[in-house]
């Protein structure tokens, strides 16, 4: 199944339509269809298409079978020598002479931080051959990828021997809501939203969970057959997710991912849950979390003052991984003894609580397809992000929380994001107290939009108060 990547082959395919070799990175978190991507990429531009894949670092591996790996998957492909190479310089010269000048090739350097584990001078090996070798092909698009988004960075994007070379960097996100749809195939337009949004408060939009689901069953029964049956897909994926994205102080950086698993936080509230100073190792640690797509730094711009808040806050954007911190990794040993009992998510814990962070999630990340429901689609967006005021000591100033806060540079719009099964009136009552809480510059007017999931009360569309109203089956697609 794939579905979605249709502006990002379109971004990869204009390579083609140059006159010379293309270098791309491609990063994001891992399951979330990279490789793929490149496969389908290469499939409908009529490329060759040559995929080698590293091997996962683990004990007792080395260089030299990184270097047997390489050379036995080229083989496969090409026919060309097996024989072990001695170095990387060796490998990579072997796999510039199976690249043809007149036919278009696509070379994909899978779980490259893998490749290179072993090896402190690859990179560089790899700029060399670059510049001597692979760019002298004017039909090549050739794509390193990983996991290991910060490798990448710290490697590739931020290396100043690189500058001047990429062609193209993607990151590829997660599937917007409207494409996950298509995972249900024709018994989508059946079921009620909730159901979709039940299940997708668990997967996100990636698409190798997504894949997963079985369209006949309800949402519970697929949950409980992912989640919560031994071995089950999504009770086994997070360890060796974490594990292949978080490659520096991995027991600190999960310490740093637990704080966020309920409401988002600061560098400081961080802290102080865990009992020490405010520091570069908090920082770098979400810095990690964010490059590989698990965790969001919201930012914003502060609507009374018009600059960039002065302390943002860290987000767990990554609907699976707060799911399996809060509800599947504190009964797993029960769950590999095949003695949970799962009803329903209802029956879940806080479950309500959870939902309405996942699903403000799927808003935030459908952010392109939301603003034009709004009726802001060719407003230039100053900032688009969470914003939170907290109260004065004293009393003097109340705080407030805006969902989302949509800010241009005449207007604002305060998004109110609610999941109940009944909403009534008092949702109007509850945004028009945020709006009267709100600062703002002189000169900027205010609007009003609800996006929801449930059964809305008629007064709420026909009062008037809310210049926008979108129910969660318009971002699916559905309505």
């Amino acid at each position: 199944m794939f579905f979605g990547r249709e502006e990002l082959i379109e971004r990869l395919e204009s390579l083609f339509r140059k006159r010379t070799s293309s270098f791309v990175t491609c990063r994001g978190r891992r399951r979330v269809g990279k490789s793929t991507l490149i496969e389908k990429f290469a499939e409908r531009a009529g490329a060759r298409f040559i995929k080698i894949e590293g091997i996962k670092p683990r004990a007792k591996l080395n260089n030299a079978m990184e270097l047997e790996n390489f050379a036995a998957k080229l083989a496969a492909q090409t026919g060309c020598d097996s024989s072990v190479p001695n170095n990387w310089l060796n490998a990579f010269l072997r796999l510039d002479g199976q690249i043809r000048d007149n036919e278009k090739t696509v070379v994909l350097l899978d779980e490259i931080s893998w490749m290179a584990h072993y090896d402190p001078l690859f990179a560089g090996t790899l700029k060399g051959v670059w510049d001597d070798h692979f760019k002298k092909h004017p039909r090549l698009v050739f794509v390193l990828c990983g996991s290991v988004s910060s490798w990448i960075k710290d490697n590739i994007l931020e290396d100043g021997s690189f500058y001047g070379r990429r062609s193209l960097d993607i990151v590829v996100p997660e599937l917007p809501v409207r494409e996950c749809a298509k995972f249900w195939g024709k018994a989508a337009a059946r079921l009620d939203p909730r159901e979709i949004l039940d299940v997708l408060s668990v997967t996100g939009g990636i698409p190798r969970y997504l894949e997963e689901i079985d369209p006949s069953a309800s949402a519970d029964e697929n949950i409980r057959r992912l989640c919560f049956l031994p071995k089950s897909p999504l009770r086994e994926d997070f360890d060796e997710m974490f594990s292949d994205v978080v490659t520096q102080q991995p027991q600190f950086t999960a310490l740093v991912l637990r704080c966020l698993k309920g409401e988002p936080r600061s560098v400081s509230e961080i802290a102080c849950e865990i009992g020490m100073e405010r520091g570069g190792r908090i920082s770098d640690s979400l810095e990690q979390l964010a490059e590989c797509g698990l965790v969001v730094n919201d930012g914003g711009v502060n609507p009374q003052s018009g600059r960039n808040v002065r302390e943002s806050r860290y987000r767990l954007n990554d609907n699976y991984s707060r799911f399996y911190l809060r509800y599947i990794e504190p009964v797993k040993d029960v769950i590999d003894r095949d003695a949970f009992t799962f009803g329903s998510l209802d029956g879940l814990d806080g479950w309500e609580s959870i939902m309405g962070l996942q699903f403000e999630n799927l808003v935030l990340a459908n952010l392109g397809s939301l603003v034009g429901m709004l009726g802001l689609g060719n407003a230039q967006i100053v900032s688009a992000a969470p914003y939170r005021r907290a109260a004065s000591r004293d009393g003097t100033r109340k705080g407030v929380q805006i969902d989302l806060l949509i800010q241009t540079r005449r207007s604002m719009c305060i998004v109110e994001v609610k999941r109940r099964r009944e909403i009534g009136r008092e949702v109007i009552d509850e945004v028009a107290e945020k709006v009267s809480r709100l600062p703002r510059r002189s000169g900027i007017s205010v609007r009003t939009a609800l996006v929801y999931e449930g059964q809305l009360a008629p007064i709420v569309e026909a009062d008037g108060y809310f210049d926008a109203i979108v129910p969660f089956a318009r971002l699916l697609g559905l309505n």
